[in-house]
């Protein structure tokens, strides 16, 4: 698979798939520009060869073609602010007012598209709206790992219309840290997997079953294999359905020689509520009416201690509720012990989505090996799954 690395864009039109789906507030500011600033350096490999940008992403889930809330136009400031230099803007994806900027677009220049899922045709992988969106750029460069699992016009089917395409340098990177952690991790390797539940996880759990030596649990998904050993879980989340499978994971990873690490205490809570009461409760006896909503001290501290062992680490999912204070401890004390194994020359991978949310809630993002931009895109490539948007570009 070629990337930007690999052609020169001097005079050409890049049409670019970024991922600038990120968090506006109220007044239409945006709240975490990561997704934008991980892309600026294939901007500006782009700019510096002498080519130009046609910038095209999603925005949040509009549901009856345009909203004012899911403009692209809201990323405007932040992404001229990262980038040194004027964005223009088209109101549509594929009209007139975005043929015509397109075509004048001149060496050095931005354009930026409006939402592409204002049409329900993106989403579908409408082959006439890929065609349309093919028209605007000379060569397509995919950008946008955290959609690369998803068959889209613009992600995956607009690929097609094009002689020169390629991936951008986050797509390149997320690529190379994932296949560094499956297929050349140094041992000991740690999976932490974190999380509301089993079901959505099962299947990189069975994967990573074949590659780690240590797997910690945590999270609102650890009481289903609590509730299947016979505990008292009380109030805490618990997928009825899924009991079986928690026992037949405790004997997969017995029978591979794999150390499952499960929390032994929770911190837990009389309700779902930042206000809540809260106590610490060992997991097999966590009192009727309480909740667990953290993994407690001891489990804090005998994870952290297998984390800082490790020489890879695999992180993906939160340890409990941590976007209320009370219920933070673990994830945070994961998240150092991350870092501190880190310093001491471990790899450490930290798999999008909450992880991703929580280790810059700590200010840690910096101080790990790699943040992937990509929650969904991450866990179905590690599960084995081709990746549309990947398989596009080779």
């Amino acid at each position: 698979m070629k990337t930007i690395r690999d052609i020169n864009f001097k005079g050409k039109r890049a049409l670019i798939r970024v991922d600038f789906n990120v968090p506006l507030d109220k007044s239409f500011k945006v709240t975490d520009d990561n997704r934008i600033r991980a892309t600026i350096p294939t901007l500006t490999k782009i700019l510096n060869d002498g080519g130009s940008c046609i910038l095209m992403s999603h925005l949040g889930r509009p549901k009856e073609g345009p909203e004012e809330k899911y403009s692209l136009k809201h990323t405007i400031s932040t992404t001229e602010s990262l980038l040194g230099k004027k964005v223009q803007f088209a109101a549509d994806c594929i009209g007139d007012e975005a043929k015509t900027k397109a075509a004048n677009l001149k060496p050095g220049e931005v354009l930026l598209l409006e939402n592409l899922r204002f049409y329900k045709e993106e989403e579908k992988g409408d082959l006439a709206f890929a065609d349309k969106l093919s028209k605007l750029g000379d060569v397509y460069v995919n950008d946008a790992f955290g959609t690369a699992h998803r068959a889209h016009a613009s992600t995956t089917i607009v690929a097609q219309f094009f002689k020169e395409k390629c991936a951008g340098l986050v797509m390149a990177a997320e690529l190379d840290n994932a296949k560094k952690v499956m297929e050349n991790a140094e041992k000991p390797f740690t999976a932490i997997m974190g999380g509301a539940k089993i079901s959505d996880k099962i299947l990189i759990i069975e994967k990573l079953l074949d590659k780690v030596n240590h797997l910690i649990i945590g999270g609102g998904m650890a009481y289903t294999f609590f509730k299947a050993l016979g505990g008292n879980t009380g109030k805490s989340l618990v997928e009825e359905d899924k009991l079986d499978l928690a026992k037949e994971l405790i004997q997969k990873a017995k029978a591979k020689g794999v150390e499952l690490h499960l929390p032994m205490d929770s911190v837990i809570a009389d309700k779902f509520d930042a206000q809540a009461n809260t106590n610490i409760a060992n997991n097999n006896a966590i009192p009727d009416g309480w909740m667990g909503l953290d993994i407690g001290p001891q489990a804090s501290q005998v994870f952290a201690d297998v984390v800082k062992r490790s020489k890879t680490i695999l992180w993906n999912g939160p340890m409990g509720v941590f976007e209320m204070e009370k219920f933070s401890g673990g994830t945070k004390k994961i998240a150092e012990a991350v870092v501190d194994a880190t310093k001491s020359g471990a790899f450490s991978l930290i798999g999008g989505g909450d992880s991703a949310a929580a280790v810059a809630l700590f200010g840690f993002s910096e101080k790990v090996s790699y943040v992937s931009t990509g929650g969904g895109a991450l866990l179905e490539y590690f599960e084995g799954k081709v990746l549309p948007g990947v398989k596009a570009l080779e």
